[in-house]
């Protein structure tokens, strides 16, 4: 959490937003402002008095002035007014200080909550309960667009403050591209909060949500996912892929059409993608291409797809001759990204993961790539995953983002992302995917490495980084004993080549990377014999 942002608390009146304040201050250590109650100090008079004297309007020009003040400090815990944000100036401030949260009750629970009380004098009324169905009803779409939702009724303070430091928590990073923005959400236990998310990024009430995962994933979070979306009004049905890389085809795709017609979804729906790289490329692909596309939201649930696969907007499913030959740039409506899956992942899959954030260093953040150096072999994998998973995870998406938001299309300077990828692609496919992902890229990049060196771009220094910290992490750097032959062919069905050529990404210092098109043939399969090829 970053201590420098404000934690905002919002909602209507009774939902408890200055009692669930304090108790978040005071786990967090912060201080605690509720702007109804500095209000009353500054001027001296009851809010009743306020409105009686001066009118309505004098005291929303007071709760401006507190915004725009507020707004500008830090640390602070902070509960609004019932109507503060209702006003988009007013909310937009706030939201751009820190965190802003939304806590919501029914009515029959506000009405018993709040009764004849004569501090609120917008209802002092002959019909409270009325009045108050009359405010929700005139402030709904104003609460809906908070950032994040929290349905109050029912739990205790403790319960909903608890809640609300997991939500603070959260770190928010935005991708520009060409034809808007979309935020990642990185935070433990967001999964949920999911359909709050998705009702503040313009999902409205009664939407059809197809969650797409796999009969892996599935069976652990499509549940806690579903109450999560019904929770926020939202009309969830699940769909289960096959797991693996072998099913990445366009017969499961079709399967997925099926699916969504059968339970009614239409061109107002969304797809929920939640599970691995391959489930996000096969629903990402059937959300690019049902009805001519569909909105569409990852939930990565790999360390992989979190650094990866979910951002970025590339969709796609394999043919025989090779991965992802088929497929569409699909960007997502909002990646919501939840750490804590990554306690029920297998070490083996945290290494693929870890991979892809090695390979982000190599040409990105030459900090993050010594930071892997330096703690490699002192910390288990997972130790040191949870010492910062947010942080963590969010240093190796920037690199992500600020190259895919440069070429959003892949044109140009997005093909660095696919350092260690053209013989990964080719040893995945020749192994007939029994080489993991991660695995292979990590064979991929110590062979991009070696080339480098062979065509006198790189030094043998870099090579023996790039080797010491794989092995650190326990990823492989030895290429399994395939013909060189065989290995060569498979790489050349890659889409990445261009003409006759395979396009290469060679690392030339930590941090920077170049692409090239004329590595010579034999010099490949005489690294990748260097490697332990035949």
């Amino acid at each position: 959490m970053d201590s420098g942002t404000n934690v905002v608390i919002t909602g209507f009146m009774g939902t408890g937003k200055t009692a669930v304040g304090r108790k978040v201050a005071q786990l967090l250590g912060r201080s605690f402002v509720d702007m109804d109650e500095e209000i009353r100090t500054r001027a001296g008079r009851s809010i009743p008095d306020i409105f009686a004297e001066d009118g309505e309007s004098a005291f929303r020009e007071m709760e401006a002035a507190l915004c725009k003040e507020l707004s500008a400090r830090r640390g602070l815990v902070i509960a609004t007014g019932g109507g503060t944000l209702v006003d988009p100036a007013k909310r937009e401030r706030m939201v751009s200080s820190g965190t802003v949260i939304c806590l919501n009750c029914s009515i029959d629970e506000i009405a018993r909550r709040v009764g004849r009380n004569p501090h609120r004098p917008l209802l002092n009324v002959a019909d409270p309960r009325a009045e108050i169905e009359r405010l929700l009803a005139k402030r709904h779409a104003a609460y809906a667009a908070i950032p994040w939702q929290i349905e109050a009724g029912g739990l205790s303070i403790d319960e909903v403050a608890a809640r609300v430091v997991e939500i603070a928590g959260a770190d928010t990073l935005t991708v520009r591209h060409p034809n808007g923005t979309y935020p990642i959400h990185i935070g433990d236990g967001l999964l949920s909060h999911l359909g709050g998310a998705l009702r503040a990024s313009g999902i409205v009430e009664d939407t059809c949500v197809a969650v797409v995962s796999n009969t892996v994933v599935g069976p652990l979070y499509s549940q806690r996912v579903a109450e999560s979306l019904r929770a926020a009004s939202l009309k969830p049905f699940s769909c289960l892929l096959p797991d693996g890389e072998k099913h990445k085809r366009l017969a499961v795709v079709a399967d997925l059409y099926d699916r969504f017609l059968e339970h009614g979804l239409d061109r107002t729906g969304v797809v929920v993608v939640l599970g691995g790289g391959v489930t996000g490329d096969v629903a990402g692909f059937a959300a690019a291409t049902y009805m001519r596309g569909v909105r569409l939201v990852q939930v990565p649930t790999t360390l992989l797809a979190m650094v990866d696969a979910s951002v970025g907007g590339k969709t796609g499913v394999d043919l025989p001759q090779g991965k992802n030959l088929v497929g569409a740039f699909h960007q997502p409506l909002l990646v919501v990204i939840d750490p804590s899956v990554l306690a029920a992942l297998p070490a083996e899959e945290m290494r693929c993961g870890l991979a892809e954030v090695i390979k982000h260093g190599l040409i990105g953040d030459p900090n993050l790539f010594t930071e892997l150096e330096r703690e490699a072999g002192d910390a288990e994998l997972a130790l040191w995953w949870g010492q910062d998973a947010v942080g963590r995870i969010a240093r190796a998406l920037r690199v992500k983002i600020g190259v895919v938001e440069e070429d959003p299309f892949e044109k140009g300077r997005r093909a660095v992302l696919n350092l260690g990828h053209t013989v990964g692609h080719g040893l995945e496919r020749l192994s007939e995917f029994r080489i993991r992902h991660g695995d292979a890229v990590s064979i991929g990049m110590v062979a991009a490495a070696r080339i480098a060196v062979e065509l006198d771009r790189a030094g043998q220094s870099l090579v023996e980084r790039i080797e010491a910290v794989l092995t650190a992490w326990k990823l492989p750097i030895r290429c399994p004993p395939l013909d060189a032959e065989m290995i060569w062919s498979a790489m050349t069905h890659d889409k990445k080549r261009r003409g006759d050529a395979l396009r290469w990404v060679l690392p030339l210092t930590i941090g920077k990377v170049e692409t090239v098109e004329d590595v010579p043939p034999p010099l490949v399969k005489s690294v990748l014999r260097s490697l332990g090829a035949r």
